[in-house]
Parts: structure tokens; C-alpha cells; sequence
């Protein structure tokens, strides 16, 4: 079958024997009608936009066009006025401080997208009276860390001016702000005992219906899941942000368990670190395999040989 001219007119019957019936045909002409094909053009992307309100009580506001977590942040700053650094993190679906709704580096197509903002600023001074204070530090992606979670009967759960989403501003007016949550968590590791230590911590802004409480998050086979739908907008550091299938359950069930190891190990949580290592462990026949991989795109963490082997055994050989 022949295609129709850009006028729609067919070809007549018989194949390219256009001159008639008892003529010799001449050389073959290009259809000038036709000219050359033109280029496909480039399939559209789709308009992705969200709806977003500041955690506090704001009206709705609509973003789109980012790529990345500080992009996102320099969208919803401009909808209300605001600097991007007055943004701590953001929750989706919810305007509670609630860690097990943070958004990471994954955002479902129908989630809302809830900011929370700098309020009052506290210092509380703490004495380390063991190796472990109880905190789990993770970050915003754009130079803030805070507090995740406080583990029961710690230092820290015993101090109640300490609050889970609190952001670590400085350590002994040692400002930490753009450094990330792993190398928080390792200064308070160092941190000698015995020796009380300040920190300048600032909370979230809080609706009136949030004034008084202090939130805690506990281990939830939901945490670090998008709540709707199985297409995300994955966020990256560089390049653009890219729409794709979501985890698998069983590629969920290995990043919680990747992500408990990290918490365990380093006092950190971070579900896209989490996914990252779960890929690099799927790709490695071994964990000394594993070890070299990540150390060669993750050095900056420097992990413990014995918790790569148990990354790579809680992946690859699930008990």
C-alpha cells in the first residue's frame, strides 16, 4: 500500500507507472508534491504540575518544571514569597511533621506536596554519657539536616525540648548547615563523653493544631513509600528528572532493610541511599564486589566492611 500524498490524494492503480498507457517511461522523478520526509517531532513530555501548600496553613499553590530537590524548593519559595532556605523539608499528603511521609528523591504524580519552614530557633546543651545518643539524622537534599527519629530510653528522648524534625543548625556554634547527614551523625559520633555539648537546633513552623506536641516516628513497613499511585517523578542530583515505574515489593522490602542497616550502622536513614545500594547489591556476584562499587561511587561514606556484607547478604540472600 502507498502512502498518500500531503495533499491526500492517492497514487493511481498500477504501481509507480504513472505515464500512461503506450509511453516509455522516462527516468524516475523525486514527488515533488511530497518533498522530503519531515523529522518526527520529538514525543512531548507531559505537564507535570503539583499542588503544594506551606505546612503552617497557606492557600494552594501550583509547581512544575523542576528537576531536583533544590529546584523544587526554589518553586514552592517563589509561589509564596519566600527564601529557599526558609524550607527544612517537605511531607506529602500530610502537613504533620510525620518522617515516615518525607518526601526523598521519589514523588507519586497525585501527591501533595506539603513545605515546613524555619520557626523558632532553641539551643539545648547535652552531655554524652554514651556512645550513642539515640538520634537518627537524615537531610533535606539542599543543606539542612534533621532529626528523624529519637529512640526510646536514649540521651535525647530524655531531653523534651528535642523534637523529632528539628534541624541541626550548628554544634557548639560550629554551624553544620550544608553539610550532609552522614557527616552530622559521624561529629556527634566523635564527640568525646562526658563532656557536654551544645546544639542549636530550629523547629519546624507549627499550625495551631500542632502547638504542644512532640512527635516521634516509629519503624513503619510504609516508611520511605510513596503513598500514591505506581508512577513516581524520580528527583536526581544531576540531569533531569526522569517518570518512571515504581519498586517492586520486593525491591521495597530490601531498601527497608538496606535502610535499618544504615540507621543501625551509621544513625542515618535515607530510603534513595537505601535504593542506590539495593541496585549496586543486585549487580554484584559478591560483597567484596559490592565494596569496590560502592566505594567508588559512594567513598565519601566510608562503610564498614562487615555492614557492606550485610547489605549485600540482606539483598541478595534474604533469610
Amino acid at each position: 500500500m502507498q502512502r498518500a500524498g500531503r495533499h491526500g490524494r492517492q497514487p493511481p492503480e498500477g504501481g509507480p507507472m504513472e505515464n500512461g498507457v503506450g509511453q516509455e517511461p522516462g527516468p524516475p522523478e523525486p514527488p515533488a508534491a511530497e518533498g522530503p520526509a519531515a523529522p518526527r517531532a520529538p514525543r512531548a513530555r507531559p505537564r507535570l504540575v503539583f499542588h503544594t501548600q506551606l505546612a503552617h496553613g497557606s492557600p494552594t499553590g501550583h509547581i512544575e518544571g523542576f528537576t531536583n530537590v533544590k529546584e523544587l524548593y526554589a518553586k514552592i519559595a517563589e509561589v509564596f514569597h519566600i527564601s529557599p532556605t526558609e524550607i527544612l523539608f517537605c511531607t506529602l499528603n500530610t502537613h504533620k511533621v510525620d518522617m515516615q511521609k518525607l518526601l526523598g528523591g521519589q514523588i507519586g504524580l497525585e501527591d501533595f506536596i506539603f513545605a515546613h519552614v524555619r520557626g523558632e530557633t532553641k539551643e539545648v546543651e547535652v552531655t554524652k554519657t554514651e556512645d550513642a545518643l539515640g538520634l537518627t539524622i537524615t537531610d533535606n537534599g539542599a543543606g539542612y539536616a534533621f532529626i528523624k527519629r529519637i529512640k526510646e530510653g536514649s540521651i535525647i528522648n530524655r531531653l523534651q525540648t528535642v523534637c523529632v524534625g528539628d534541624s541541626i543548625e550548628a554544634i557548639n556554634d560550629h554551624t553544620i548547615v550544608g553539610c550532609r547527614h552522614y557527616e552530622v551523625a559521624r561529629m556527634l559520633r566523635e564527640l568525646p563523653r562526658a563532656q557536654p555539648f551544645t546544639l542549636r537546633l530550629v523547629q519546624p513552623k507549627k499550625a495551631f493544631d500542632m502547638i504542644g506536641q512532640r512527635t516521634r516516628s516509629s519503624k513503619s513497613p510504609a516508611e520511605g513509600r510513596v503513598a500514591s499511585g505506581k508512577e513516581t517523578l524520580r528527583l536526581r542530583p544531576q540531569g533531569p528528572a526522569v517518570l518512571e515505574e515504581g519498586p517492586s515489593p520486593s525491591e521495597e522490602e530490601a531498601a527497608r532493610r538496606v535502610d535499618d542497616l544504615l540507621e543501625s550502622y551509621m544513625g542515618i536513614r535515607d530510603s534513595e541511599l537505601a535504593s542506590t545500594m539495593v541496585e549496586a547489591a543486585k549487580g554484584s556476584p559478591s560483597a567484596a564486589q559490592l565494596a569496590h562499587g560502592l566505594d567508588s561511587v559512594l567513598g565519601e561514606f566510608a562503610f564498614p566492611q562487615e555492614f557492606v556484607a550485610e547489605v549485600w547478604a540482606a539483598v541478595c540472600h534474604p533469610k
